[in-house]
């Protein structure tokens, strides 16, 4: 892996985030199975193995990045001398003293070299210099290796919500205590 440096994003780096591969293979998921019964609901997930993997598109409309990029509280990239190789997104709250992972994506062929890890310290560090206390990350229940990488970092499985993204996917929300 060549080296790279993490900074604050600029108005001449939206075309090339735009054009990473946002999406992801998995050949697993975080299945749900709810029970009802009166008076008590139970939500369980589990990891499923599939008979092959899938491919997986990402959940929010690319077309519409870059106007939310405008929005948000900060946006960081991973950069080498040649070219942007990953992002990610903070916004602040919704809880009180949080910051919120919209958007963490690493370009295809720079992808489980450690640059996601990266990019999730960088808006460790910025949550914290931001005098914020927790931090949340939201991601598909396809999301396999994101779930992975989020849980080796610390963050723990704090809900869910169902139909969430367009193509009523389910949310799973993480979140990592700053100390």
């Amino acid at each position: 892996m060549e080296r790279y440096s993490i900074r604050k994003a600029n108005s001449s780096d939206i075309p090339a985030l735009m054009a990473l591969d946002h999406g992801y293979s998995t050949d697993h998921v975080w299945q749900m199975a709810v029970d009802s019964i009166p008076e008590q609901v139970g939500v369980t997930f589990r990891e499923v193995h599939l008979p092959r993997p899938m491919r997986v598109i990402y959940p929010r409309n690319p077309e519409r990045l870059a106007d939310e990029w405008t929005l948000h509280a900060k946006l960081l990239v991973a950069a080498t001398e040649e070219e942007l190789i990953g992002y990610v997104t903070i916004i602040e709250g919704p809880a009180l003293e949080s910051g919120w992972i919209l958007d963490l994506v690493v370009s295809l062929r720079c992808r489980r070299q450690g640059v996601a890890s990266r990019l999730l310290q960088a808006a460790r560090d910025w949550c914290r210099d931001n005098d914020m206390k927790r931090m949340f990350i939201e991601m598909q229940s396809k999301n396999y290796p994101a779930i992975c990488l989020v849980r080796k970092y610390g963050f723990v499985f704090t809900g869910y919500s169902s139909h969430y993204y367009p193509e009523q996917d389910i949310a799973l929300f993480f979140s990592l205590e700053l100390h």
